[in-house]
């Protein structure tokens, strides 16, 4: 089986303090009953990451360390605040390899790149713990003496000293703030680093240029972050904003997928399409053709995961639907089939959502959504005022989702439906566009969200419908084919075809509301 990674979550603070600095004794804080025996260790630590500290870009420490009570392979993942998350593996043989399972929750920021060590630290600390008056351990306090050198730079090292204040399990949050207080008040100040390698290695933000957009005065990535509110904002701005967020769920989205967790195949699929939809509506921005590779492969990676998100879509429907039926009219295994069958596609489809999550294409997708979002390759549209821009962009999504609609109304059958899911597709890009735009257009632009999602909800249901009376069809007929009773499988489909023509009847409404005025007269302030 192999050695499984432990993981803990953790509460801490870091102070820089001068070299002579006599430290507080914390009992002067009412929850402080003691101070635990004081306990001297000598750590060593070797830090790894990519050559372009892809790792370090992201908040994210990987390292090997001896010297503690906990001697092994930590990764250290951050969460909101003060808080961490501390991936653990034992040592084992390998020096300078990283396991593999250490790898994985970050596979989608390291890929494929090989990993170096990047800096080494030394560290003599001075440790103990603060007690409450039943011995129970408040925080763990730490005075570090460190010296850190940079395999990259042989030039830069760095020695200084730090107080490390670390929260004991289970305690609040607030505590934090009473248990900092007489150090700041005898002299520590709050760290600018949360890290130790973070200060040898320098911030993300010195790493990257600020990128002119071809002289028009669009900066790139850290301006970007916070957009100006306002129709005075550049329109490359809110679409670097919304990029970068989007890149940072499929990034998180990405990690849950591989580690487990539920609803995070879904994530990472609204993800990536969001990122898409900001492609499509913004391609204007950019030079043309120079996000048409990447749409493409956004658009795969949506394909690679549908079949595990659409098993678990239809076992949710079809267990609610089973459940509200009076027991009377359900004839036969209809449950166990039902979740025999998609169970196993639930399994292959999230087989195949790892393979491609583990292929050279997916990696190289990444490379370009980083590409993409660091170096855009803009048009003279980028450095203009988005007020003037955005309007444009979204009637123009508007006007193809009621061109997507006629076109519906004029076929039947299976071609219908197939033209309805268009429409959909059409609406989910207007609202993801619009939902962009409201920090600088406004009210307008939420209400025009609003109105091309009941158009997206309405499709979904019809969509969902469309998927489910097919399965109830197929398994209708093999439940006959095996001798079953399959007249539970024809009453299923009658009621998923009433509720998709319901779903048809509340579209025409949605797009009723939609379609009202001029989207451009409506964004008008």
């Amino acid at each position: 089986m192999g050695t499984q990674a432990t993981r803990q979550d953790e509460v801490e603070r870091k102070y820089d303090v001068g070299p002579d600095l006599a430290l507080p004794v914390l009992t002067v804080v009412d929850e402080v009953a003691s101070m635990g025996q004081q306990e001297v260790l000598d750590l060593q630590a070797v830090y790894y990451d990519t050559a372009g500290l892809d790792l370090h870009r992201h908040g994210i420490s990987l390292r090997r360390r001896t010297g503690g009570v906990d001697d092994g392979w930590h990764l250290k993942l951050p969460r909101e605040g003060d808080r961490r998350t501390e991936v653990h593996l034992p040592l084992g043989r390998a020096v300078r390899t990283v396991p593999a399972k250490l790898l994985e929750p970050v596979r989608a920021i390291v890929r494929d790149r090989p990993l170096l060590a990047v800096a080494t630290l030394t560290t003599h600390r001075l440790q103990q713990t603060a007690l409450d008056d039943e011995g129970h351990v408040l925080a763990t306090v730490c005075d570090d003496r460190v010296e850190g050198q940079s395999t990259l730079d042989p030039d830069r090292r760095l020695y200084w000293r730090e107080v490390e204040l670390e929260l004991g399990d289970g305690q609040p949050d607030g505590l934090l703030a009473r248990l900092e207080a007489p150090l700041l008040e005898g002299g520590a100040s709050r760290s600018q680093s949360t890290s130790k390698v973070r200060r040898v290695l320098g911030e993300p933000g010195d790493l990257d240029g600020d990128k002119d957009c071809d002289g028009d005065g669009v900066r790139g990535r850290r301006q970007a972050r916070r957009p100006r509110r306002g129709r005075k904002a550049k329109a490359a701005t809110v679409f670097l904003t919304q990029a970068e967020h989007h890149v940072r769920d499929l990034y998180r989205h990405d990690r849950g997928v591989r580690e487990g967790e539920r609803g995070s195949v879904h994530q990472l699929r609204i993800a990536a399409r969001r990122l898409r939809s900001t492609l499509d509506t913004f391609g204007p921005l950019m030079v043309p053709g120079s996000t048409d590779l990447l749409r493409a492969e956004l658009r795969w990676v949506g394909q690679a995961l549908a079949a595990a998100r659409d098993a678990e879509v239809l076992r949710q429907g079809m267990d609610r639907l089973v459940a509200d039926q009076p027991a009377e009219l359900v004839l036969g295994p209809v449950s166990s089939r039902i979740d025999r069958d998609l169970a196993k596609a639930r399994a292959a489809g999230v087989e195949a959502a790892g393979e491609a999550m583990s292929s050279e294409r997916y990696y190289r997708l990444l490379d370009l959504l980083d590409d993409a979002v660091r170096s855009p390759r803009w048009s003279g549209s980028a450095g203009r005022r988005a007020g003037e821009v955005l309007p444009r962009l979204l009637a123009k999504d508007a006007r193809a989702v009621r061109r997507a609609a006629r076109r519906a109304r004029e076929v039947h059958g299976p071609d219908r439906d197939l033209a309805l899911h268009t429409v959909r597709k059409k609406a989910k890009r207007l609202r993801y566009a619009a939902e962009s735009a409201q920090v600088v257009l406004g009210p307008g632009t939420a209400k025009l969200a609003k109105h091309a999602k009941q158009v997206q909800s309405a499709l979904g249901d019809h969509h969902d419908s469309v998927v489910a009376r097919a399965a109830l069809r197929q398994w209708g007929i093999e439940a006959h084919l095996d001798g079953e009773n399959a007249f539970t499988f024809g009453l299923l489909h009658g009621l998923e075809q009433a509720r998709g023509q319901a779903a048809e009847e509340s579209f025409d409404v949605a797009l009723s509301r939609l379609g009202k005025k001029p989207v451009r007269r409506e964004l008008r302030q």
